[in-house]
Protein backbone atom coordinates (compact mmCIF):
# COMPACT_ATOMS: atom_id res chain seq x y z
CA UNK A 1 0.00 0.00 0.00
CA UNK A 2 1.30 3.50 -0.79
CA UNK A 3 1.93 5.95 2.02
CA UNK A 4 -1.07 8.05 2.93
CA UNK A 5 -1.10 11.39 1.14
CA UNK A 6 -0.99 14.43 3.36
CA UNK A 7 -3.48 17.24 3.11
CA UNK A 8 -3.16 19.06 -0.23
CA UNK A 9 -0.44 16.62 -1.27
CA UNK A 10 -1.42 13.77 -3.57
CA UNK A 11 0.69 10.65 -3.75
CA UNK A 12 0.85 10.58 -7.57
CA UNK A 13 1.38 13.43 -10.01
CA UNK A 14 1.12 12.92 -13.75
CA UNK A 15 2.84 15.49 -16.00
CA UNK A 16 1.61 15.76 -19.58
CA UNK A 17 3.18 18.17 -22.11
CA UNK A 18 0.68 19.35 -24.72
CA UNK A 19 1.39 20.90 -28.11
CA UNK A 20 -1.43 21.04 -30.66
CA UNK A 21 -3.23 17.92 -29.41
CA UNK A 22 -6.85 19.10 -29.62
CA UNK A 23 -7.96 15.83 -31.22
CA UNK A 24 -6.62 13.67 -28.37
CA UNK A 25 -7.14 15.59 -25.13
CA UNK A 26 -10.74 14.65 -24.37
CA UNK A 27 -10.14 10.93 -24.83
CA UNK A 28 -6.79 11.14 -23.04
CA UNK A 29 -8.22 12.66 -19.89
CA UNK A 30 -11.25 10.38 -19.87
CA UNK A 31 -9.08 7.27 -20.01
CA UNK A 32 -6.49 8.62 -17.59
CA UNK A 33 -9.01 9.70 -14.94
CA UNK A 34 -10.83 6.36 -15.24
CA UNK A 35 -7.54 4.54 -14.67
CA UNK A 36 -6.39 6.67 -11.74
CA UNK A 37 -9.79 6.70 -10.03
CA UNK A 38 -9.58 2.91 -9.93
CA UNK A 39 -6.12 3.06 -8.30
CA UNK A 40 -5.42 3.26 -4.54
CA UNK A 41 -3.57 6.59 -4.85
CA UNK A 42 -4.59 10.19 -4.43
CA UNK A 43 -3.59 11.87 -7.67
CA UNK A 44 -3.31 15.02 -9.73
CA UNK A 45 -2.62 15.77 -13.38
CA UNK A 46 -0.52 18.71 -14.52
CA UNK A 47 -1.06 19.61 -18.17
CA UNK A 48 1.57 21.95 -19.63
CA UNK A 49 0.47 23.75 -22.79
CA UNK A 50 3.67 24.24 -24.78
CA UNK A 51 2.45 27.20 -26.87
CA UNK A 52 -0.31 25.36 -28.76
CA UNK A 53 -1.77 27.15 -31.77
CA UNK A 54 -5.01 25.13 -31.93
CA UNK A 55 -7.80 24.86 -29.36
CA UNK A 56 -5.80 22.71 -26.92
CA UNK A 57 -5.75 25.39 -24.22
CA UNK A 58 -9.51 25.94 -24.40
CA UNK A 59 -10.07 22.19 -24.08
CA UNK A 60 -7.70 22.01 -21.12
CA UNK A 61 -9.54 24.87 -19.40
CA UNK A 62 -12.81 22.99 -19.86
CA UNK A 63 -11.28 19.83 -18.39
CA UNK A 64 -9.87 21.90 -15.53
CA UNK A 65 -13.30 23.26 -14.58
CA UNK A 66 -14.81 19.79 -14.62
CA UNK A 67 -12.12 17.89 -12.71
CA UNK A 68 -10.54 19.16 -9.46
CA UNK A 69 -7.57 16.85 -9.99
CA UNK A 70 -6.38 18.96 -12.94
CA UNK A 71 -3.84 21.77 -12.79
CA UNK A 72 -2.70 23.75 -15.82
CA UNK A 73 0.45 25.55 -16.90
CA UNK A 74 0.63 27.60 -20.09
CA UNK A 75 3.78 28.81 -21.84
CA UNK A 76 3.92 32.08 -23.74
CA UNK A 77 5.32 30.20 -26.75
CA UNK A 78 6.64 26.80 -27.79
CA UNK A 79 9.77 25.73 -25.89
CA UNK A 80 9.76 22.01 -26.60
CA UNK A 81 8.69 18.82 -24.87
CA UNK A 82 11.50 18.64 -22.32
CA UNK A 83 11.06 22.23 -21.14
CA UNK A 84 7.33 21.57 -20.75
CA UNK A 85 8.10 18.57 -18.58
CA UNK A 86 10.51 20.63 -16.48
CA UNK A 87 7.73 23.20 -15.92
CA UNK A 88 5.47 20.37 -14.78
CA UNK A 89 8.20 19.05 -12.48
CA UNK A 90 8.44 22.44 -10.79
CA UNK A 91 4.68 22.40 -10.19
CA UNK A 92 3.98 18.86 -8.96
CA UNK A 93 3.10 18.05 -5.35
CA UNK A 94 3.12 14.26 -5.43
CA UNK A 95 5.69 11.87 -4.00
CA UNK A 96 5.74 9.92 -7.26
CA UNK A 97 5.77 11.65 -10.65
CA UNK A 98 4.86 10.03 -13.98
CA UNK A 99 5.40 11.64 -17.37
CA UNK A 100 3.04 10.82 -20.22
CA UNK A 101 2.71 12.08 -23.79
CA UNK A 102 -0.60 13.52 -24.94
CA UNK A 103 -0.73 11.70 -28.27
CA UNK A 104 -2.18 8.45 -26.82
CA UNK A 105 0.57 6.35 -28.35
CA UNK A 106 1.53 5.36 -24.83
CA UNK A 107 -1.79 4.27 -23.28
CA UNK A 108 -2.62 6.02 -19.98
CA UNK A 109 -3.78 2.64 -18.67
CA UNK A 110 -0.08 1.75 -18.29
CA UNK A 111 0.57 4.37 -15.60
CA UNK A 112 -0.26 2.08 -12.60
CA UNK A 113 2.17 -0.51 -13.93
CA UNK A 114 5.06 1.95 -13.67
CA UNK A 115 4.05 3.17 -10.20
CA UNK A 116 3.80 -0.40 -8.90
CA UNK A 117 7.25 -1.15 -10.27
CA UNK A 118 8.65 2.00 -8.66
CA UNK A 119 7.27 0.90 -5.30
CA UNK A 120 9.49 -2.17 -5.47
CA UNK A 121 12.37 0.12 -4.50
CA UNK A 122 13.45 1.86 -7.71
CA UNK A 123 14.13 5.59 -8.04
CA UNK A 124 13.24 5.69 -11.72
CA UNK A 125 11.22 3.28 -13.85
CA UNK A 126 11.23 3.63 -17.62
CA UNK A 127 8.89 2.04 -20.12
CA UNK A 128 10.16 0.43 -23.29
CA UNK A 129 7.73 0.27 -26.17
CA UNK A 130 6.81 -3.23 -27.27
CA UNK A 131 5.62 -3.74 -30.86
CA UNK A 132 6.30 -0.10 -31.58
CA UNK A 133 3.97 1.41 -34.19
CA UNK A 134 6.37 3.88 -35.79
CA UNK A 135 8.18 4.10 -39.10
CA UNK A 136 11.72 2.84 -39.61
CA UNK A 137 12.88 6.47 -39.86
CA UNK A 138 11.72 6.93 -36.25
CA UNK A 139 12.89 3.56 -34.92
CA UNK A 140 16.49 3.85 -36.14
CA UNK A 141 17.23 7.23 -34.46
CA UNK A 142 15.60 5.95 -31.25
CA UNK A 143 17.82 2.86 -31.32
CA UNK A 144 20.90 5.03 -31.84
CA UNK A 145 19.88 7.34 -28.99
CA UNK A 146 19.39 4.35 -26.65
CA UNK A 147 22.82 2.95 -27.49
CA UNK A 148 24.53 6.31 -27.20
CA UNK A 149 22.79 7.33 -23.98
CA UNK A 150 23.48 3.96 -22.36
CA UNK A 151 27.16 4.46 -23.13
CA UNK A 152 27.29 8.08 -21.96
CA UNK A 153 25.22 7.71 -18.77
CA UNK A 154 26.38 4.22 -17.87
CA UNK A 155 22.82 2.88 -17.43
CA UNK A 156 21.68 0.43 -20.09
CA UNK A 157 18.07 0.80 -21.20
CA UNK A 158 16.34 -0.51 -24.28
CA UNK A 159 14.35 2.64 -24.93
CA UNK A 160 15.53 6.09 -23.87
CA UNK A 161 13.00 7.73 -26.18
CA UNK A 162 9.91 6.58 -24.28
CA UNK A 163 8.54 9.39 -22.10
CA UNK A 164 6.23 7.08 -20.17
CA UNK A 165 8.39 7.06 -17.05
CA UNK A 166 7.98 7.19 -13.26
CA UNK A 167 10.23 9.11 -10.86
CA UNK A 168 10.52 9.54 -7.13
CA UNK A 169 10.12 13.19 -6.14
CA UNK A 170 13.73 13.32 -4.87
CA UNK A 171 14.99 12.62 -8.39
CA UNK A 172 12.62 15.22 -9.83
CA UNK A 173 13.85 17.82 -7.36
CA UNK A 174 17.47 17.05 -8.26
CA UNK A 175 16.67 17.53 -11.96
CA UNK A 176 14.92 20.83 -11.29
CA UNK A 177 17.98 22.03 -9.40
CA UNK A 178 20.05 21.48 -12.56
CA UNK A 179 19.31 24.80 -14.24
CA UNK A 180 20.60 23.86 -17.70
CA UNK A 181 19.08 25.64 -20.66
CA UNK A 182 18.70 22.34 -22.50
CA UNK A 183 18.81 18.84 -21.13
CA UNK A 184 17.72 15.32 -22.01
CA UNK A 185 15.45 14.28 -19.14
CA UNK A 186 15.78 10.46 -19.29
CA UNK A 187 19.58 10.70 -19.21
CA UNK A 188 19.58 13.37 -16.51
CA UNK A 189 17.27 11.32 -14.30
CA UNK A 190 19.48 8.26 -14.54
CA UNK A 191 22.46 10.32 -13.40
CA UNK A 192 20.69 11.07 -10.11
CA UNK A 193 18.92 7.74 -9.58
CA UNK A 194 20.43 5.08 -7.35
CA UNK A 195 18.40 2.33 -9.05
CA UNK A 196 16.71 2.33 -12.45
CA UNK A 197 14.14 -0.18 -13.66
CA UNK A 198 12.62 -0.78 -17.07
CA UNK A 199 9.39 -2.56 -17.97
CA UNK A 200 7.59 -3.21 -21.27
CA UNK A 201 4.63 -0.96 -22.05
CA UNK A 202 2.09 -0.98 -24.83
CA UNK A 203 2.40 1.31 -27.82
CA UNK A 204 -0.31 2.36 -30.27
CA UNK A 205 -0.44 4.15 -33.58
CA UNK A 206 -1.12 7.87 -33.45
CA UNK A 207 -4.86 8.13 -34.00
CA UNK A 208 -4.99 11.89 -34.67
CA UNK A 209 -2.67 14.83 -35.13
CA UNK A 210 0.93 14.83 -36.28
CA UNK A 211 4.19 13.89 -34.64
CA UNK A 212 6.05 16.86 -33.16
CA UNK A 213 9.48 15.30 -33.69
CA UNK A 214 10.86 15.80 -37.19
CA UNK A 215 14.17 14.27 -38.33
CA UNK A 216 15.82 17.65 -37.74
CA UNK A 217 14.57 17.78 -34.14
CA UNK A 218 15.78 14.21 -33.53
CA UNK A 219 19.24 15.16 -34.83
CA UNK A 220 19.26 18.25 -32.58
CA UNK A 221 18.23 16.07 -29.64
CA UNK A 222 21.16 13.76 -30.36
CA UNK A 223 23.57 16.72 -30.37
CA UNK A 224 22.10 17.94 -27.06
CA UNK A 225 22.60 14.48 -25.63
CA UNK A 226 26.18 14.09 -26.84
CA UNK A 227 27.40 17.52 -25.81
CA UNK A 228 25.32 17.86 -22.65
CA UNK A 229 26.46 14.71 -20.87
CA UNK A 230 29.89 13.82 -22.17
CA UNK A 231 33.08 15.02 -23.86
CA UNK A 232 33.28 11.64 -25.59
CA UNK A 233 32.64 13.10 -29.10
CA UNK A 234 35.66 15.40 -28.77
CA UNK A 235 37.76 12.55 -27.42
CA UNK A 236 36.71 10.29 -30.28
CA UNK A 237 37.57 12.98 -32.83
CA UNK A 238 40.97 13.44 -31.17
CA UNK A 239 41.70 9.73 -31.41
CA UNK A 240 40.50 9.71 -35.01
CA UNK A 241 42.78 12.66 -35.75
CA UNK A 242 45.79 10.77 -34.41
CA UNK A 243 44.89 7.72 -36.50
CA UNK A 244 44.47 9.79 -39.64
CA UNK A 245 47.76 11.56 -39.01
CA UNK A 246 49.51 8.19 -38.71
CA UNK A 247 47.79 6.97 -41.88
CA UNK A 248 48.84 10.17 -43.66
CA UNK A 249 52.43 9.70 -42.53
CA UNK A 250 52.39 6.07 -43.70
CA UNK A 251 50.87 7.09 -47.04
CA UNK A 252 53.51 9.82 -47.46
CA UNK A 253 56.31 7.30 -46.84
CA UNK A 254 54.69 4.93 -49.32
CA UNK A 255 54.59 7.63 -52.02
CA UNK A 256 58.20 8.58 -51.28
CA UNK A 257 59.42 4.99 -51.63
CA UNK A 258 57.29 4.49 -54.74
CA UNK A 259 58.79 7.60 -56.32
CA UNK A 260 62.29 6.25 -55.65
CA UNK A 261 61.43 2.88 -57.20
CA UNK A 262 59.08 3.81 -60.06
CA UNK A 263 60.03 7.42 -60.70
CA UNK A 264 57.79 10.49 -61.21
CA UNK A 265 54.13 9.71 -62.02
CA UNK A 266 51.24 11.79 -63.28
CA UNK A 267 48.54 9.38 -62.09
CA UNK A 268 46.98 9.31 -58.62
CA UNK A 269 45.53 12.82 -58.75
CA UNK A 270 41.97 11.66 -58.09
CA UNK A 271 43.15 9.52 -55.19
CA UNK A 272 44.82 12.52 -53.61
CA UNK A 273 41.70 14.60 -54.11
CA UNK A 274 39.58 11.91 -52.44
CA UNK A 275 41.93 11.83 -49.46
CA UNK A 276 41.90 15.62 -49.31
CA UNK A 277 38.09 15.67 -49.23
CA UNK A 278 38.10 13.17 -46.36
CA UNK A 279 40.46 15.38 -44.37
CA UNK A 280 38.40 18.50 -45.09
CA UNK A 281 35.21 16.71 -44.06
CA UNK A 282 36.76 15.64 -40.77
CA UNK A 283 37.97 19.18 -40.13
CA UNK A 284 34.45 20.52 -40.67
CA UNK A 285 33.11 17.85 -38.30
CA UNK A 286 35.59 18.91 -35.63
CA UNK A 287 34.66 22.58 -36.07
CA UNK A 288 30.97 21.65 -35.81
CA UNK A 289 31.48 19.71 -32.59
CA UNK A 290 33.54 22.51 -31.06
CA UNK A 291 30.85 24.99 -32.10
CA UNK A 292 28.18 22.85 -30.42
CA UNK A 293 30.10 22.81 -27.13
CA UNK A 294 30.81 26.54 -27.32
CA UNK A 295 27.15 27.20 -28.12
CA UNK A 296 26.07 25.31 -25.00
CA UNK A 297 28.54 27.30 -22.89
CA UNK A 298 27.23 30.55 -24.41
CA UNK A 299 23.63 29.63 -23.62
CA UNK A 300 24.52 28.72 -20.06
CA UNK A 301 26.52 31.84 -19.21
CA UNK A 302 23.67 34.11 -20.34
CA UNK A 303 21.51 32.62 -17.56
CA UNK A 304 18.27 33.35 -19.35
CA UNK A 305 15.07 31.64 -18.10
CA UNK A 306 14.50 28.24 -19.67
CA UNK A 307 10.86 29.11 -20.30
CA UNK A 308 8.28 31.77 -19.52
CA UNK A 309 4.95 30.76 -17.96
CA UNK A 310 2.06 32.84 -19.25
CA UNK A 311 -0.70 31.45 -17.08
CA UNK A 312 -1.50 28.79 -14.50
CA UNK A 313 -4.77 27.26 -13.33
CA UNK A 314 -5.06 25.61 -9.92
CA UNK A 315 -8.38 24.40 -8.45
CA UNK A 316 -7.25 25.20 -4.91
CA UNK A 317 -6.48 28.79 -5.89
CA UNK A 318 -9.93 29.17 -7.39
CA UNK A 319 -8.56 29.87 -10.84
Amino acid sequence: MPPAATENQPYLSVVIPVFNEEDNLTELHARLSLTLNASPWDWEVVYVDDGSKDTSWELLCRIHTQDPHVRLVRFNRNYGQHMAIFAGFETVRGKVVVTLDADLQNPPEEVPKLVNKLEEGFDVVSGWRQNRHDSVLRKIPTWLVAKMTSRVVGVHLRDYGCMLRAYRIEVVQAMCASQETSSYIPALANLYAASVGEIPVAHAERAAGQSKYSIFKLIKLNFDLMTGFSVLPIQMVSVLGVLIALMGLAFGLFLFVRRLVVGPEVGGVFTLFAILFVFVGLQILVVGLMGEYLGRIYREVRRRPRFVIRETRDPEAGS
